[in-house]
């Protein structure tokens, strides 16, 4: 099992528990991780849906070791989870407390709310593996501002939970993100059920958009690359932890 799924005082919590591949995407966990949004989602009793995970690593990406597999139904599932986040009627609260990459961003950017560790590391790298973040930028785009958004597509470079809610990624930076998302619930549950969904419809209704505008073409934008000799290269280098063939050799000073 790579998520596992508790329920409490009106909220379900979905952890992302597969520590052998940094709590990757692989096919199981993005499977795992929709059944237990979808059940929570149809669970009257449930207000909000708290998105956790164990070990250092809150996401690490795209699952490599499946880089065999169908690009497209990859692509395809990858679309379906973070359009499925948001379109979930009940808030979706992010709990971080470890390293977000690539397509990690994507989920810490389609949740309503996402509070981080001050310890926690964020990256956009696809760049540096031939890629782009293709998909993910249906969710990550509509939360940072522009200059941020091109800096960091760009450079795939790490920033903190300071940085990261400066430019609107996440909510909050906490010292303490377990004891922030306790009072984040608490005020959730004053809230009606009905009241929650049709503010969060409010709130989401352009990214969802966005979805319906340009999902597919993105979708097939990410197939494309993947399947790309730079990406083979990129992903290869990455599994292999040495430097891809057109890495630059930094000047000397």
């Amino acid at each position: 099992m790579a998520v596992t799924s508790s329920t409490d005082n009106s909220v379900t919590t979905l952890t992302l528990d597969s520590p052998h591949n940094r709590n990757a995407l692989s096919t199981i966990l993005v499977d795992e991780l929709e059944a237990g949004l979808k059940a929570a989602a149809d669970d009257p009793d449930v207000r909000a849906i708290v998105l956790t995970h164990t070990g250092g690593t809150f996401c690490a990406g795209a699952d490599l070791s499946e880089a065999g597999s169908s690009v497209e139904s990859r692509t395809s599932q990858m679309l379906g989870l973070l359009r499925l986040i948001v379109e979930t009627p009940k808030p979706v609260v992010g709990q971080i407390d470890g390293h977000v990459r690539a397509g990690g961003m994507g989920l810490v950017a389609a949740c309503d709310i996402a509070v981080a560790g001050t310890a926690a590391t964020f990256a956009l790298t696809e760049a540096r593996l031939g890629l782009a973040a293709s998909i993910v930028s249906l969710t990550v785009l509509p939360r940072l501002d522009s200059r941020a958004a091109s800096r960091y597509f760009l450079t795939g470079e790490k920033f903190g939970a300071h940085e990261a809610e400066a430019i609107g990624l996440i909510s909050e930076a906490s010292s303490d993100p377990a004891s922030t998302v306790v009072d984040i619930l608490d005020s959730l549950r004053q809230a009606s059920p009905q009241g929650l969904a049709e503010s969060k419809w409010l709130t989401t209704r352009a990214v969802v958009a966005g979805f319906d505008a340009r999902g597919e073409e993105l979708s097939a934008h990410s197939a494309r690359l993947f399947a790309s000799d730079e990406a083979r290269e990129g992903m290869m280098s990455f599994l292999q932890k040495r430097p891809p063939s057109w890495a630059g050799v930094k000047p000397a000073e």
